[in-house]
Order: C-alpha cells, then structure tokens, then sequence
C-alpha cells in the first residue's frame, strides 16, 4: 500500500515551513476578523461600549401616526412602555418594524436613543460618527457572511 504523499505526488513539510504556514493563515483570519484593521481618525469599537445615540429629529417627525381600529382595541393591544391597552380610535406612533407606541412613550425614549425598545431595530442618528460605525459593522458582517460562504463552497 502506497503512502499518503506517494499518492499525492508531494513530499512531507518540514515543521518549520508548516509553522510559518499556518502563522500566515493565523495572520489572514485575523486581518479578515478585523482585529488588525486601522479604523482611522476615530475609534469605531467605542460604539460597542456605549448606548447609540438618539434618533435622528427628521426620522422621528416621520414615524407614521396611526388611528387603533376596533379590533385592535377588542385585541387588547397594549403599549409596550406603559402596558396600558390601547382605546379604539386612539392615535399612536408606529415605528418602521410596525410596533405601535404612545407618542408619550415612544418620543422620550427615542430622544435618549435610536432603536425600537422591542426588537432594537435602529433608526437613523444625526451623529456621522456612529452612522460611520454602523456601516464599518455591516461591512465585516458582509465580510464574515462572503467568508463562510467561500469556506462552504470549497467544500460541496
């Protein structure tokens, strides 16, 4: 029985040669993880350690006012700040994942920041900084994605 390199028509590496092989995959993975990407003037990665800033005055002007059907109100559909049940014919505020808010509720928590208290998704800030950084995250998440799709398809 041959062996695995005689097979193969390749000669074993040597372990120095397989070190800085395997230092260079290390080095890739992590230039592709951005752990050693330069971010520029300012510091992305701070934004993981604070509350994203509020919602952009415009995009809050915009939410849609909605008017509570009476099957709404027969549901019981409740405020998720308050909890207080909705009244049939009441207007409230809905947000682009289609919550609905009192505007009572809503408007204060979207001057502290920018998401939906449900289901966090974000509306646009008026701080360039952390508009910057949400698309420097949805880059590497692109990345990441491209990534294990191209890892996948090599094996298939």
């Amino acid at each position: 029985m041959a062996s695995y390199f005689d097979e193969h028509d390749c000669e074993p590496t040597n372990p120095e040669e397989q070190y800085r092989q395997n230092a260079l995959l290390e080095l890739a993975r992590s230039l592709m993880q951005g752990l050693d990407i330069d971010s520029g003037a300012f510091d992305l990665s701070d934004w993981d350690q604070r509350l994203p800033p509020p919602a952009a005055k415009t995009a809050v002007q915009t939410l849609p006012v909605v008017v509570i059907s009476p099957e709404q109100a027969d549901k019981g559909l409740k405020c998720p700040v308050c909890l207080l049940e909705f009244e049939e014919q009441e207007t409230v505020r809905e947000m682009p994942c289609k919550h609905l808010f009192h505007s009572g509720c809503i408007l204060p928590w979207l001057g502290k920041t920018n998401s939906c208290p449900l289901c966090r998704l974000e509306l646009p800030t008026d701080n360039p900084e952390y508009e910057e950084f949400k698309k420097d995250k949805d880059r590497r998440k692109q990345r990441e994605n491209r990534l294990e799709d191209l890892h996948g398809a090599m094996y298939t």
